[in-house]
């Protein structure tokens, strides 16, 4: 009679628990940084040539297109680039590139005169039009010329 009472009891008392499952891991973002070469071949003496060899891709992992206008990427430093009027199409790439150039369906170019990304470490921050973060990589080491992310 006890061991009726005592499972009873317990019954009762896993029925007055509320169900939970486990927090869902957050969705992996649609657009990521996918590489980061952040040392240009060769001396970094500020050529245009040197500093479009150092860039940034970003990599559009959705089902849709994406308007990357007002997007935003920038290192810890604050050096920031803001898109313009550019769609990432789907399983597509763009290249942002430091220097100076001309944009194109699948690069576009920063137009500074200097290099942004330290050749040792630094981190880039990707941000939507609403300056939400959106994705971000980091790198600690001068061995290596890039980061794939």
């Amino acid at each position: 009679m006890r061991t009726v009472a005592i499972s009873a009891v317990l019954a009762a008392a896993a029925l007055a628990i509320p169900f939970t499952t486990a927090p869902a891991q957050a969705a992996a973002p649609k657009v990521r940084i996918v590489k980061i070469y952040y040392d240009s071949p060769g001396p970094d003496r500020g050529g245009n040539a040197s500093l479009n060899g150092e860039y940034v891709v970003l990599k559009n992992f959705g089902t849709a297109a994406v308007s990357l206008k007002g997007w935003t990427i920038r290192d810890k430093n604050g050096f920031r680039y803001t898109f313009k009027a550019f769609t990432l199409k789907r399983g597509k790439t763009v290249t942002l590139r430091t220097g100076k150039g001309k944009d194109t369906a699948t690069t576009v170019y920063w137009g500074r005169g200097w290099y942004v990304w330290n050749n040792d470490k630094d981190t880039a921050y990707l941000r939507d039009k609403a300056g939400r973060p959106v994705h971000s990589c980091s790198y600690n080491s001068s061995k290596a010329d890039y980061k794939l992310c």
